[in-house]
């Protein structure tokens, strides 16, 4: 990706980079320094070693600060493993259970800042998200048919997993 955008003549003007991930917008050109590739990353000179971590960093463990009531450190001082296997559990659990609702959020909050950014100005932008926040696919799809039609192809692809049918496991918040 860098090296395409670096071939790029921007003398006419500037250009919007997306993380299609989350729907955000990255700055182009890149800092002076910021490592792009993983060659980039270890040919600097003068790069700076990284400080000793906190946690197992070979497990990919990080620790960090939670804060939590007495009565939760008392509960979880009581479950097997101790407080993080109890934690690590319970986020687990969490995920599985939530895993179609957060991933539906995730897609409408994509989506709407993709939206944002490139059709903030748009006639029918506030009904759009509106229809978007709302769950209603239709109503969204009808409120950016007058849009550039890459603007539509691309939102509809960001927000293919934003319209969810519901269903008694996954009630419209």
């Amino acid at each position: 990706m860098a090296r395409s955008l670096a071939a790029l003549d921007l003398s006419a003007g500037g250009l919007l980079v997306f993380d299609d991930a989350t729907g955000a917008q990255v700055d182009h050109p890149w800092p002076p320094g910021l490592h792009t590739t993983p060659a980039e990353a270890g040919s600097s000179p003068g790069t700076v070693a990284a400080a000793p971590q906190v946690g197992r960093p070979r497990m990919g463990v990080v620790a960090r600060e939670v804060t939590l009531l007495p009565r939760h450190w008392e509960w979880l001082s009581q479950q097997p493993g101790g407080a993080s296997a109890a934690l690590r559990r319970l986020v687990e659990e969490a995920r599985r259970t939530h895993a179609t609702r957060d991933g539906e959020r995730q897609a409408r909050e994509r989506a709407y800042r993709f939206m944002s950014a490139i059709a903030g100005g748009f006639a029918g932008f506030e009904e759009a998200s509106r229809a978007l926040f709302a769950h209603d696919a239709e109503a969204f799809a009808l409120r950016i048919a007058a849009w550039p039609p890459d603007v539509q192809a691309h939102l509809a692809w960001l927000a293919r997993d934003a319209f969810a049918p519901e269903t008694p496991d996954n009630p419209t918040p």
